[in-house]
């Protein structure tokens, strides 16, 4: 059908729905057909993106349609009947360069080289709103104190602040010579706005309130590469490319209190939580810390070799040769202060302790599962497989890798060999620790990741089974298995019920109750007490069940 129409070379996906004889086609233009078989009736057409469209989903009743387009990072669901959006979701179109957590860890501000700056929600994954103001790369990204203002610098030469209550861009920051902004930092009042310049090696100062150029901060000879503010004091922490770290005292009319001097480019400063250490990442692959106040070293971590990878069949280089490259170029202090998380030029996130200097964990952002001039061997022991890489040594010559020898002599059959500067390396541009201390976020080549201590997210769907009826709801009780006969309560969903399994629970067995519930029927228990306490007259009993689930669960449910 689509071969008549000419159109058959550029269909990328279909999906069918059989029980309402539904053909979905979506094309390389962007554009998806509705169909109705056999007759092939068009019942619907629509331009959805200027990118091809990769994926198509309808789901069990025939009234939605899902819709991928990997070029744009696009999910779109459609209502046909309505001709109406579900659901529309767009990553960055390129790479993610900077995160931010807000202070209470329920959203995320991400800044990408597309010139976006998008704020999702941690617990949903969904971004909820997207400023394009910037008109090129995205550098930088933090929120203030508060949690409601957004701060992003660009190469554009500006910084915006974005209100997160209107969702609007109500300051934007300027120098008086254009220059490219390459990095960030905001006080914990949320008053002093920094950036640092990487074509004329300069720190300018805003004040939030008033949007004007406070001081300009000279004395770097090199790009400025990080910024950071400390927590408990009035100092600015700038690192450059000029081997140097130098902090700025604010109360002291911005004068250079000290300068650390490194042995090699400085890459990242991060300042402690309680802001008596500075942690500093070089181009050297190392990670020193500071006791900043009398300008001493006291520890430092040599990180090149936890960023090492293998050799791939058509790298020119050894793998212990191309780890010299290698570096960290960003970092982040736990809530606590006692570790630190690292990343960088590599696919490799890594946590350090700081008092004992030494690995505690290792993340694999993305896993290679080419077999190219590799020998895998798999070692099965106690039911788990183990897995070796090496590189494979039969390809390897005193001339170098076969893979490199074009033996075609310029016929079609030759190996592509890529051109220098083109190939797709894993990287990871931004790391950061949630306030909560229960998760970590990075951006990287392969999207935003998030870590976290807690598990995923809950699904019980409330099925009801012959088991749950409230005469075994009653002997459940009868028998002390309170735990159980309150999650059945839940399930049939009568509040007199719940009321009297709730109140059948005797005051001494509450904290071991509260403490064995499901996270999900924690949030029904309280919803249930709120609605309780406007009517019941067992008011302190009500208020000893509130009490112990909020200081058992409290943290869990602050963090959703």
């Amino acid at each position: 059908f689509f071969n008549k129409e000419g159109d058959f070379n550029n269909l990328t996906a279909a999906a069918y729905h059989k029980k309402t004889h539904l053909l979905v086609t979506g094309f390389a233009s962007g554009i998806f057909h509705l169909h109705e078989l056999p007759e092939f009736n068009l019942i619907h057409s629509l331009s959805i993106s200027d990118q091809r469209i990769a994926s198509i989903s309808i789901n069990c009743t025939g009234d939605w349609i899902a819709f991928g387009c990997s070029g744009l990072g696009q999910l779109l669901v459609w209502e046909w009947q309505s001709e109406s959006y579900v659901l529309k979701q767009q990553g960055h179109f390129n790479s993610m360069v900077s995160l931010a957590y807000s202070p209470d860890g329920q959203y995320i501000v991400t800044g990408g080289e597309d010139g976006k700056v998008k704020v999702w929600n941690t617990s949903s994954s969904f971004c909820f709103v997207t400023f394009t103001e910037h008109n090129s790369g995205v550098t930088a990204v933090t929120f203030t104190s508060t949690g409601y203002v957004v701060l992003s610098a660009s190469l554009d030469g500006t910084v915006r602040a974005f209100d997160l209550h209107r969702y609007r861009n109500f300051r934007t920051f300027t120098s008086p010579r254009p220059s490219q902004f390459s990095c960030l930092a905001v006080d914990s009042s949320g008053e002093i706005v920094a950036a640092g310049s990487q074509d004329s090696f300069e720190i300018f100062i805003w004040s939030m309130q008033s949007g004007r150029l406070l001081d300009v901060l000279a004395g770097h000879e090199g790009p400025i590469s990080s910024l950071s503010f400390n927590p408990m004091k009035c100092v600015l922490a700038s690192a450059s490319w000029d081997k140097t770290v130098k902090l700025w005292d604010m109360l002291d009319s911005w004068r250079t209190k000290e300068t650390l001097i490194m042995t090699s480019d400085v890459l990242v400063v991060a300042f402690r939580p309680d802001g008596k250490e500075l942690a500093v990442a070089a181009l050297n692959g190392q990670i020193t810390f500071w006791d900043h106040e009398n300008a001493v070293q006291t520890g430092s971590i040599e990180g090149r070799h936890d960023l090492q990878m293998g050799r791939k069949e058509l790298d020119k280089i050894t793998a212990k040769q191309a780890a010299k490259g290698k570096s960290f170029t960003t970092l982040c202090y736990s809530a606590d202060g006692q570790s630190i998380l690292a990343g960088g030029l590599s696919k490799f996130v890594c946590i350090y302790n700081v008092k004992e200097q030494i690995l505690m964990k290792k993340f694999e952002i993305s896993c290679n599962y080419s077999l190219d001039a590799m020998e895998v061997f798999c070692v099965s022991r106690e039911m788990k497989d183990f897995f070796f890489e090496y590189l494979d040594r039969r390809k390897m010559t005193e001339f170098g890798s076969m893979a490199l020898i074009d033996e075609g002599g310029g016929g079609d059959e030759g190996v592509a060999i890529p051109l220098p500067g083109v190939k797709r390396e894993i990287r990871v541009t931004c790391v950061r620790f949630c306030p909560t201390g229960r998760s970590w976020a990075a951006t990287t080549t392969e999207g935003l990741l998030l870590y976290s201590l807690d598990s995923g997210l809950i699904f019980d769907p409330f099925e009801l089974d012959v088991d749950v009826t409230p005469s075994n709801i009653h002997k459940t009780l009868s028998q002390k298995e309170y735990t159980m006969a309150i999650v059945m309560a839940f399930k049939l969903n009568e509040k007199k019920l719940i009321q009297e399994v709730i109140e059948g629970v005797p005051s001494s067995e509450v904290d071991v109750v509260c403490s064995s519930l499901p996270d999900l029927y924690v949030e029904k228990l309280l919803e249930f007490l709120a609605s309780a306490f406007e009517t019941s007259c067992h008011l302190e009993f009500y208020l000893i069940w509130a009490q112990k689930l909020l200081m058992l669960h409290g943290q869990k449910l602050k963090t959703r």
